[in-house]
């Protein structure tokens, strides 16, 4: 694995998981999405991770008309713009990529592998739902296989590599890592590789300690030294795996997407909250946060505004 002196912080604003209904502080709009974006990269954030709601309804949209409401803003902060090609689990892969081939990002995530992506909990509790739409979509999780096939990330690979963007390559379980390999073995990826272990999500490996240290394990067999790790954890686990990585010389993700939480029992008021979070635990580690331009260094991106 490749270490550096600064710990690349990521945050992920909205996601498509979460639904109006289970926090009011989850940014929906443009406008919130782009408040709570640059609240986060004052907070110490180099890297926003970005998807896109409905205004209206906040249901998870592909559509890049919406994006473009708020990728600019962003943009100008100077951040580093990480577009999803995961979208959710609803969408085509067409649909999926229609941001990141409107946009050309620095970054994009791209998924690993396909996977049964469950996250169904929350409709099974008594609440007042804001929108009709938000039960069903979260219990129809349970019904569906989010695919990533080999053809797909191909693609996905070729159709954005040919703009210069690279990838945040979420891996959620111990056999995407090999998967990655594959693809690097045939040179489709560019080095250092962007590895984010993913834990916690049903249908994905546990967040289990054990696992990470794994996933790591692997990662060092499969990548040696030409890789950065970065973590986390959905849910309740975020702060332990963003403290893990940390001490294994990786990097670290927070945001709404993952946890809407910002300890037992107390919601987050912002993303900003969680990312001031995280840098405080970096500080007690000894772990300087990266600033976008440190970040665009470590990753070789291609630089603010292309």
């Amino acid at each position: 694995m490749l270490r550096t002196e600064q710990t690349i912080i990521s945050c992920a604003l909205t996601g498509s998981v979460h639904t109006p209904t289970m926090s009011a502080h989850l940014p929906i709009t443009p406008q919130q999405i782009i408040d709570q974006g640059l609240d986060a990269v004052e907070a110490g954030a180099a890297v926003l991770h970005l998807h896109a709601r409905d205004p209206k309804t906040g249901r998870p949209t592909a559509s890049a008309a919406v994006f473009d409401q708020f990728v600019p803003e962003l943009r100008a902060s100077g951040a580093v713009i990480n577009i999803t090609t995961g979208g959710s689990t609803r969408m085509t892969w067409k649909e999926r990529l229609e941001a990141a081939r409107h946009l050309s990002p620095e970054l994009a995530s791209l998924n690993m592998g396909s996977m049964n992506f469950v996250f169904s909990g929350p409709a099974h509790r008594e609440r007042d739902w804001k929108f009709d739409w938000e039960r069903d979509y979260l219990l129809g999780s349970e019904d569906i296989v989010f695919a990533n096939t080999f053809a797909q990330i191909e693609r996905t690979l070729r159709v954005l590599g040919e703009t210069g963007t690279r990838f945040e390559f979420e891996c959620y379980d111990v056999g995407h890592l090999y998967t990655l390999a594959h693809f690097l073995d045939r040179g489709l990826v560019q080095t250092p590789l962007l590895v984010q272990c993913i834990l916690g999500v049903l249908g994905g490996i546990g967040a289990d300690p054990d696992n990470l240290s794994h996933m790591h394990a692997t990662a060092e067999k499969l990548f040696g030294d030409e890789y950065y790790l970065s973590a986390f954890a959905a849910g309740r686990h975020q702060t332990a795996f963003i403290t893990q990585s940390a001490l294994l010389g990786g990097h670290v993700r927070v945001g709404l997407e993952d946890n809407l939480y910002l300890e037992r029992g107390r919601l987050a008021v912002s993303n900003a909250e969680q990312v001031r979070k995280a840098a405080r635990i970096l500080h007690e580690l000894g772990r300087p946060t990266a600033t976008p331009d440190q970040a665009r260094g470590l990753l070789k991106l291609k630089g603010t505004g292309t």
